[in-house]
């Protein structure tokens, strides 16, 4: 079904709004790419109730980029991630953007994605481009300085039911899984590596700890590498063992008092002191886990590999999976059967 004149007059009358207060700030001059954020994520949340019935989603902007770069926003439903937005300036031009490093790591790593400047709207399935539409001119806004009629409203409320529509998928093989938290965990990496050359100080704390009292020359960068896959292993792991519902906040529960360590990192994640910048990363991990289908993927290992713990079979599943195409020398194993176990080896 299309969209109804109802829902036609409300998405017009939505992106009215939202263009009288981009043409405001665009008036007043020395703005930057921030200043238009509150404008967009009032658009995103009102036209979210014509595809949320009970409610309008959330929108909640990302703590400001480093280096590295996260997406700006993040769009929950009831608690769950329905997908990020990545803005750029009103005069960009998104199909240079489109293939620069930046984008292509968010294209990898989250499977439902929109790239705007604010007037055109690029969607994003699985890194592929799916649907664009330009809602109103760059000409009119930047030359005339008058807001710019909406236009393409067909379009736009078809892209937005696009990307309101996507949920999680329910990864069942543990091929699958890997392939969704590889993804995940080499992004998490690469967080990890910026948070530590701006010297964060959780980071940093977790840093030294693994230096003394697992590999005294550990390197910032191996540290990142194996940090990364300790959180999403130690999630995993936690999942396992999950009997009612699985959340990142009470994987700590889940992990033995005889690895005081691991236990310590897991339950970083619920504290204030924890980087926005990770949180929602580790947020992401820990989403595609809950909804994975354990119970297929456990009768997967019964199958094929009876004599081993599903854990540690698993583990090299994703390793390979993460590794792809780049070696590495730091290697973390993370073992649950009856009790959980942790083991980090340096290869020669």
């Amino acid at each position: 079904m299309g969209i109804n004149k109802r829902e036609k007059a409300k998405l017009e009358r939505n992106l009215r709004i939202y263009f009288d207060e981009l043409c405001k700030i665009y008036r007043g001059g020395d703005f930057r790419e921030e200043s238009f954020y509150g404008a967009l994520k009032n658009l995103i949340e009102d036209c979210s109730e014509l595809f949320q019935p009970e409610g309008e989603a959330n929108v909640l902007v990302l703590p400001k980029r480093t280096e590295a770069g996260i997406p700006d926003f993040r769009i929950d439903k009831d608690g769950k991630i329905v997908g990020y937005i990545e803005a750029k300036p009103p005069d960009a031009n998104l199909r240079e953007i489109e293939d620069s490093e930046q984008l292509k790591r968010y294209r990898e790593s989250f499977p439902n994605l929109i790239l705007t400047n604010f007037l055109e709207f690029r969607l994003y399935r699985d890194g592929d481009l799916i649907d664009k539409v330009e809602v109103g001119r760059q000409v009119i806004l930047q030359k005339l300085r008058h807001p710019p009629p909406p236009e393409g409203l067909d379009k736009f409320f078809r892209l937005l039911e696009k990307f309101f529509s996507f949920s999680t998928p329910k990864v069942a093989s543990s091929r699958d899984l890997s392939v969704e938290l590889a993804k995940r965990t080499r992004f998490l990496e690469h967080i990890l590596q910026e948070e530590l050359s701006r010297e964060n100080e959780e980071v940093t704390r977790f840093y030294k700890a693994f230096q003394e009292e697992l590999i005294e020359t550990l390197t910032k960068e191996r540290f990142a590498d194996l940090y990364a896959q300790t959180i999403t292993y130690g999630l995993f792991a936690a999942r396992m063992k999950a009997q009612n519902g699985f959340r990142k906040d009470i994987a700590w529960q889940l992990i033995p008092e005889s690895l005081p360590l691991l236990k310590e990192i897991f339950y970083s994640f619920t504290g204030p002191h924890f980087p926005e910048s990770l949180s929602w990363v580790v947020e992401d991990i820990s989403q595609v886990l809950e909804k994975a289908d354990i119970s297929s993927i456990l009768k997967e290992f019964k199958t094929t590999r009876w004599d081993e713990d599903p854990v540690i079979h698993f583990y090299e599943t994703f390793l390979a999976t993460y590794n792809l195409s780049r070696e590495r020398k730091t290697r973390c194993l993370l073992h649950a059967s009856s009790s959980c176990f942790l083991h980090c080896q340096v290869n020669p």
